[in-house]
């Protein structure tokens, strides 16, 4: 028996027993693999629940528990660094039968994924706000900003900050809209926080390295320039400024 044929076993009820498995006293030991195999699953569905509250809470207990079992036999860790297990968990309830319906559960687990990976992202200091002060209005244009490793970006045409505040936060059932997030990190814990409309495209070039002025040209509506760089700021998302030589 290789270790791969163990993993199988380890994590398929229905695989065979592996071969020289045997107990104490030199007897076949199938009870306490089972026993193993099943501790094993049900410790990977808890780092799951951990992971995944509110899209535990859309569907329950349950559901949750069978949907995740069904993900940890078909996804079993790759490394034994737990703390992002899962980070393929949207993708495979868009696939999830059961799940079908939910249109908007997978974003809402990718909303949480996001969240998770901004919390073991590395630090980074936010810069002074008031170093824009010292830019007249046209350097303004040809800055390019730098974003803290911490910064997530959900987008989706369900309301998913919506959802996830109502499970989360006790926020109103949210009205039915394609909502963005940022997920920033202004301090220890992350902050999902709600893109202003239009602003989307406009974020991503800020983060794709874009001068400041070709950015804001992509937005798809008008929106608030200065309330989304108070929200950029106070999330802690830029962390330097670069000029280019004109």
């Amino acid at each position: 028996m290789n270790s791969a044929q163990f993993v199988a076993a380890l994590l398929d009820p229905a695989a065979p027993l592996p071969q020289g498995l045997i107990d104490p006293q030199g007897r076949a030991a199938p009870r306490r693999f089972d026993v193993y195999r099943n501790n094993v699953t049900l410790g990977l569905i808890r780092v799951l629940e951990a992971g995944f509250p509110a899209t535990r809470a859309l569907v329950g207990d349950a559901f949750f528990a069978a949907m995740a079992g069904e993900y940890a036999r078909a996804c079993p860790p790759q490394t034994r660094i737990m703390m992002l297990y899962g980070d393929d968990f949207a993708d495979f309830i868009a696939q999830f039968p059961p799940a079908a319906t939910l249109g908007y559960l997978p974003d809402v687990a990718r909303l949480e994924q996001a969240i998770r990976r901004s919390y073991h992202a590395a630090d980074a200091r936010s810069i002074d706000p008031l170093v824009f002060t010292t830019f007249t209005e046209a350097d303004l244009q040809t800055l390019h900003l730098r974003f803290a490793p911490a910064v997530q970006i959900v987008a989706s045409p369900w309301p998913i900050f919506g959802i996830w505040a109502a499970n989360m936060r006790g926020a109103a059932a949210p009205q039915m809209a394609a909502e963005a997030v940022m997920v920033m990190r202004p301090d220890f814990d992350p902050m999902p926080s709600l893109l202003p409309q239009h602003s989307l495209e406009t974020v991503q070039a800020f983060i794709a390295g874009a001068e400041l002025g070709a950015a804001l040209n992509l937005a798809t509506g008008p929106f608030d320039l200065g309330g989304l760089l108070k929200l950029l700021l106070t999330g802690g998302a830029i962390v330097g400024i670069d000029q280019d030589d004109r």
